[in-house]
């Protein structure tokens, strides 16, 4: 299915007191001074998908505040989605009596946050992933999660209830008087979520390995990519979901004591790690140069997208790019606009200098982003 966004509303989201924004399903370049209000843009689009968004935010801290009581709004995002030949609203905001709770409707009607998959899957890259691949393994993990969500919708769900069961187990082991058979349903729910969790990062993984090798001789460089935990690898193995569920639940039930002294759980899915290395250059990720590293993340969101647009039926991403242009070389800047428009996907870059863009100028929509104001000066 072919989505696109025609039309953006905000209110009293982050610094942005109201603005609407026609973008009529093309793509668009935003520029303007640090602190203008470009990258909470970017936010908002992305908070019409499951999930806290590219800043992980909680849902309290997206209200604009004003200089009188630093009290945050009631914030709400709106767009128009066009998929295919028809066109859906698709709404987020908060919800007045509970802060850190949202509210979502689609076509005017409550909806669940996991509904909004069927029409809009945004996916991004921002100047808080430059280290990635030097950042603690639970960053890598996100990032891959949500290049895992954006194709298998279903892997938001199971890992918020994996996430949501471990918690509580942690907690019960803690307190240390925990009844068994409790924690044993505890750790049945980790183990069911948890081997649906491995076999999802593997598909994907095997998937972009072929998309990242068929993009060979592009002007972005290969990451040979490896998933390190011991559920992945069993997946990768082709060992079945149902061997993997039932030996997570073992291990989980023989590591109670473990756990409990150790205040954390040793093992699981939770625990895996996403490892790369710069296939020209025969160097781990992490060893890389920042540009190194941001091409390499660049080149896997692209294969991610250019295997989802060819989809038949689940919406194609749309690409949230933060301050990319400015840290490509100018041929490599080329090359990236070029493939989005070869994908046919719309994406909404950003950078502090309209120069970045002047190649796009009469194909996408420019916009001048000054004081959280929005305006169109291109397309």
């Amino acid at each position: 299915m072919r989505s696109a966004i025609n039309f953006v509303s905000l209110h009293e989201f982050r610094s942005y007191a109201r603005a609407e924004l026609a973008l009529e399903g093309r793509s668009a370049f935003l520029f303007g001074p640090n602190g203008a209000g470009k990258t909470n843009f970017l936010e908002a689009i992305s908070l019409l998908a499951p999930g806290r968004g590219l800043r992980a935010s909680t849902y309290s801290e997206l209200g604009r505040r004003t200089a009188f009581d630093g009290a945050p709004g009631v914030w709400a995002i709106s767009a128009k989605v066009a998929a295919d030949d028809f066109e859906v609203t698709v709404g987020s905001g908060a919800d007045a009596s509970q802060p850190n709770r949202r509210l979502v409707r689609i076509d005017g009607e409550p909806a669940t946050p996991g509904a909004l998959v069927q029409w809009i899957r945004p996916m991004w890259v921002t100047p808080a992933q430059d280290r990635l691949f030097l950042e603690p393994s639970a960053e890598r993990r996100r990032f891959f999660d949500r290049l895992v969500f954006a194709g298998q919708p279903d892997h938001a769900r199971n890992v918020a209830a994996y996430d949501r069961a471990l918690r509580e187990r942690i907690r019960l082991l803690g307190e240390g008087s925990a009844d068994s058979a409790w924690l044993g349903a505890l750790e049945a729910r980790m183990a069911g979520a948890g081997s649906l969790i491995a076999a999802a990062r593997t598909t994907t993984l095997k998937a972009l390995r072929e998309e990242i090798d068929a993009r060979a001789a592009g002007p972005f460089p290969r990451a040979a990519l490896t998933l390190t935990g011991t559920w992945e690898r069993l997946a990768d193995e082709d060992v079945s979901p149902e061997e993997i569920e039932e030996r997570l639940a073992s291990v989980l039930a023989a590591g109670r004591t473990r756990d409990a002294a150790a205040g954390r759980t040793l093992e699981g899915p939770h625990r895996g790690d996403l490892r790369a290395i710069h296939v020209e250059k025969s160097t781990p990720a992490g060893e890389c140069s920042t540009g190194e590293q941001k091409a390499l993340i660049l080149n896997l969101v692209l294969a991610q997208a250019a295997r989802l647009s060819r989809a038949k039926s689940p919406p194609n991403p749309i690409l949230l790019l933060d301050e990319v242009a400015a840290h490509l070389d100018p041929h490599r800047r080329a090359a990236l606009f070029g493939e989005i428009e070869a994908l046919s996907l719309q994406a909404i870059l950003t950078g502090t200098e309209e120069t970045l863009f002047e190649s796009l100028k009469g194909r996408w929509a420019g916009v001048q982003v000054g004081a959280s104001q929005l305006t169109i000066t291109e397309g």
